[in-house]
């Protein structure tokens, strides 16, 4: 029985990343088209959420999303959760509305697709390179400039030890929320791990909790309050995924 739940659950992920290249292929000139320009990226970013809308459910997940705050409209933020499944993306583009741009690892570029558009519209980090980190920070502050918000996995990808419930914050989001005296947005994703984790064996249907905790400000803040702000921003989201309820 475990064998045939495993390759059940195989076929179940093949089909994820078949729902990944369908609305790419048929939205594929709008696409191209969308993503030539930095003026078209609310038109980009709209396509972006059906996406992983549809991927979502298309998979049989179910997102549950509760609020402590709302994002206002026109407004920039810096919007950081938890990381530990490649769904992580899809939930974030469903549950924040105001456009805003990943800041991600390079890797991603090599899936098929997904990875040519990823590639044109993310912020592309190379962690073992020093001088991309820093034409990341350029990067998002010329987005931040024009209003757009800026999303960060503040762990700097998923744990590979997977009992780790929260690993440590890198200071990137945390530096640039700073310099642009923007506020962090806390979200946390509760299920994503379970739901969809990297161990291609496993996983189920079934809902998807995230709760975007109240914002935490960093207006008046200076480089020397940023392990105060970082170290913050991590105990509101690991409190949460101790408590493991939404709310």
């Amino acid at each position: 029985m475990r064998i045939l739940r495993s390759f059940l659950v195989v076929l179940w992920r093949i089909w994820f990343y078949i729902l990944m290249a369908i609305p790419i292929l048929v939205f594929f000139p709008f696409l191209l088209l969308f993503t030539s320009r930095t003026k078209f990226y609310p038109q980009f970013f709209m396509i972006a959420r059906w996406w992983a809308a549809f991927i979502l459910y298309g998979m049989g997940f179910y997102p549950r999303i509760k609020r402590e705050q709302k994002l206002i409209k026109g407004e920039s933020y810096m919007l950081v959760a938890n990381h530990t499944s490649m769904t992580d993306i899809m939930l974030m583009l469903v549950t924040v509305k105001n456009p805003f741009v990943f800041v991600g690892k390079k890797e991603l570029v090599k899936i098929p697709l997904f990875g040519y558009f990823y590639k044109r519209t993310c912020i592309l980090v190379d962690r073992g390179n020093q001088r991309s980190r820093k034409e990341v920070f350029e990067s998002a502050q010329r987005r931040l400039n024009s209003g757009t918000s800026i999303c960060i996995f503040p762990e700097g990808g998923v744990p590979e030890d997977t009992s780790v419930l929260l690993d440590s914050f890198k200071d990137g989001a945390f530096r640039l929320a700073i310099d642009h005296q923007i506020p962090i947005v806390p979200i946390v994703f509760f299920d994503n791990k379970k739901r969809f984790p990297y161990i291609f064996t496993e996983g189920s249907p079934g809902r998807m909790r995230v709760k975007i905790k109240e914002f935490i400000p960093s207006a008046g803040m200076t480089q020397l309050n940023k392990k105060e702000l970082r170290e913050n921003t991590r105990a509101v989201i690991l409190k949460e995924l101790m408590g493991g309820k939404s709310g």
